[in-house]
């Protein structure tokens, strides 16, 4: 098995910069709201408690400040989560340049259209993630860079918060994988690159190695064919360093099924595999040219057929 989940599944990839549950403090609230608007509180905390995303968490006192005003360019507005917007305003909405502080210490700088976060911009998380890039409707879109705190850096393309198109993955042990993501999952063409200096180039799918691919170790192995789950699975060829060549099938990173192995002395086996042995009938070449077919069990020859 050549990629475990040391490579493949040790981390999650949908990082959604802008998500992130409500903080003890946010759950609380503070007294920023003015008395005027506490009749509506019931409707605000309602919005505010069941979301995951930091932008909606005021959604409910913008609306109100689009009615009744109460706000000025360049003066911080402090919402009833504790969070603090100061920057420009256009029709009562966060419009232009403009930072806004949540206070579990996440923080949100860029530009903003009619109040969303929309075109270029940098998100801080608390625990000290970052991502700087292209922003539409409070979402991570377009291109952009994603900094894991002490795991990985992606930098690419996104949709609606998620990896979507091509993009490079580092982790800080210095694997590298390039390609292309799919709604936050490595899926199709893909390469990555081991700190050994091993590589894989070919398909993924739902994050993991899966379709035709060639393994290329740093050893001097290779393995060009099909694999499922990040495991050879199917027809290829595997080659070692010295001559020795396997052309057949594989099931679940075994030879299984018919196959040909060949030694760099001349001798053949073509025949059955179970498990990763010859088993059942198989012909054999020597080394000296003479072939004779025989029956095989667990790797042994058992029976020279006449």
């Amino acid at each position: 098995m050549f990629c475990g989940t040391a490579c493949c599944g040790q981390k999650d990839p949908e990082f959604e910069p802008s998500k992130q549950p409500l903080s003890a403090a946010e759950q609380q609230g503070s007294a920023s709201y003015n008395d005027a608007a506490k009749e509506d509180d019931a409707d605000y905390n309602q919005v505010s408690d069941t979301t995951t995303s930091y932008f909606d968490r005021e959604i409910g006192e913008l609306k109100r400040i689009q009615t009744q005003g109460g706000v000025e360019n360049g003066k911080p507005y402090k919402f009833k989560s504790g969070a603090v917007y100061m920057g420009q305003w256009k029709n009562n909405q966060r419009d232009g340049y403009g930072t806004q502080k949540w206070v579990d210490g996440s923080s949100f700088s860029g530009k903003w259209v009619s109040n969303s976060a929309s075109g270029k911009g940098t998100f801080t998380h608390s625990d000290g993630d970052v991502y700087i890039g292209e922003w539409e409707n409070n979402m991570a879109s377009g291109k952009g860079i994603y900094h894991h705190q002490g795991k990985t850096t992606y930098q690419g393309e996104w949709q609606k918060d998620l990896q979507s198109g091509l993009g490079v993955e580092t982790w800080v042990e210095g694997a590298r994988f390039q390609g292309s993501f799919k709604a936050g999952q490595k899926e199709g063409p893909g390469v990555y690159y081991w700190i050994d200096g091993s590589e894989y180039q070919g398909a993924w799918a739902d994050n993991v190695i899966s379709g035709a691919g060639t393994y290329l170790a740093s050893d001097g192995r290779t393995f060009k064919g099909q694999w499922n789950e990040s495991v050879i699975h199917g027809l290829g060829r595997y080659t070692w360093p010295g001559g020795r060549e396997y052309d057949g099938s594989y099931k679940a990173d075994q030879k299984h099924g018919f196959g040909i192995f060949r030694w760099p002395d001349g001798r053949k086996y073509e025949g059955f595999w179970v498990n990763g042995k010859q088993s059942g009938q198989g012909m054999y070449t020597t080394k000296d040219g003479v072939v004779k077919t025989a029956c095989w069990k667990d790797g042994h020859r058992i029976k020279d057929n006449e």
